[in-house]
């Protein structure tokens, strides 16, 4: 159950935040202990409104941001923007997000909003469940609708909306129950509340006699001592041996190349590593199908004497680095002497432990 999990956060195509915003609802409103929330059989069925409410407030600050924060690939808005949008310049006068919400949790929406807010609210359930539902966890089964079911379509028909009417009219969806199991015991992990780099902002925050932000916090917590210029000398360097060589050749296919980029076997986003030893040759083609995928043991035997060759070349032209890098990363207590052979093993070990453990996506050829 735990890999799925990590399969649909890591494997799940994404070119909108619909599936985190989907998850981080569902979490959330489980989280909450909902006193809605229903038992059927061995699936758990919660009211769709809630997972709208909780997409009112994940969206408003983000939409209304003076700062453009993309939440979709290309230029393309989401779905609901415009309708979001025209709510947040109508509430712009008259309180804001907070005022927003209190209106719809006690006071009330006022008659000449009402419906701009049904039919946004109308918009986000139709995203809701056409899209990131019927997706999500296509990564683990090629069927639609595989985790999320949106059981109850009869909707009531509804002029005015406020809380409560979101909550009765709009439906129900469900999950299975292992997965809510799942929710409730790691969920606030799996949001980021109850994580170790959040608590360490907050504890921070608090010992700055909260003159600090958490997001300022964490901007310096997450720093990496690795930058872009770091990464170009290294690929530089690699370029300048590959120059003396002559022919260079794909590591992937085999195929002798004249234009190549220079890829990291196990992408930089899965592992913060710029060794040279992580640092290979690439049709540039093949590396764009690549991407941030991690190559299977398979490929890596299948192409061990092509790796082990560049290794070689790098050994030859930077030894004392090269030997550092690779005992430090993959050799560890085993001895230099037998460094191809385990460097090898131990490449296979870490790229099955990405895919198998942590749900990243395998990569073949």
């Amino acid at each position: 159950m735990f890999n799925n999990i990590s399969k649909i956060i890591e494997r799940d195509s994404k070119s909108t935040t619909y599936k985190y915003a989907l998850l981080r609802g569902v979490i959330d409103i489980i989280q909450d202990n909902s006193p809605y929330i229903s038992f059927v059989e061995n699936r758990v069925q919660i009211p769709t409104g809630l997972l709208i409410e909780k997409w009112l407030l994940y969206y408003y600050p983000i939409i209304q941001s003076q700062t453009l924060i993309p939440q979709i690939n290309g230029k393309t808005n989401l779905a609901f923007s415009s309708h979001l949008n025209k709510l947040i310049s109508d509430y712009e006068p008259r309180g804001g997000f907070s005022a927003f919400y209190n209106d719809l949790k006690n006071k009330g929406i006022p008659e000449d909003l009402q419906g701009d807010l049904v039919e946004l609210t109308k918009k986000i359930r139709d995203t809701i469940t056409r899209m990131p539902m019927k997706y999500i966890g296509r990564s683990i089964s090629n069927d639609f609708y595989s985790i999320f079911k949106y059981e109850n379509q009869t909707l009531r028909s509804c002029s005015k909306i406020d809380l409560e009417t979101l909550i009765v009219a709009f439906g129900t969806f469900s999950i299975p129950f292992e997965y809510y199991e799942a929710f409730k015991i790691l969920g606030s992990f799996i949001n980021g509340q109850d994580s170790i780099l959040f608590k360490w902002a907050k504890f921070s925050v608090n010992a700055s006699g909260n003159n600090l932000s958490v997001h300022r916090v964490l901007n310096e917590v997450l720093k990496s001592p690795i930058t872009l210029r770091e990464i170009k000398e290294s690929k530089k360097l690699y370029k300048d041996i590959l120059k003396k060589e002559g022919k260079v050749y794909c590591v992937w296919t085999g195929r002798n190349i004249s234009n190549y980029d220079i890829d990291h076997m196990i992408p930089f986003s899965a592992w913060k590593n710029n060794d040279l030893w992580n640092l290979l040759p690439s049709d540039s083609r093949i590396n764009n199908q690549k991407r941030d995928k991690i190559p299977t043991p398979e490929i890596i035997e299948r192409q061990k004497n092509l790796i082990l060759n560049y290794w070689e070349i790098i050994f030859k032209n930077q030894s004392k680095r090269f030997s550092k890098e690779i005992q430090v990363a993959l050799l560890g207590n085993h001895s230099f002497d037998n460094w191809k052979n385990v460097g090898i093993s131990q490449l296979q070990n870490r790229c099955s432990y990405l895919i198998e453990n942590r749900g990243f996506e395998e990569w073949k050829i």
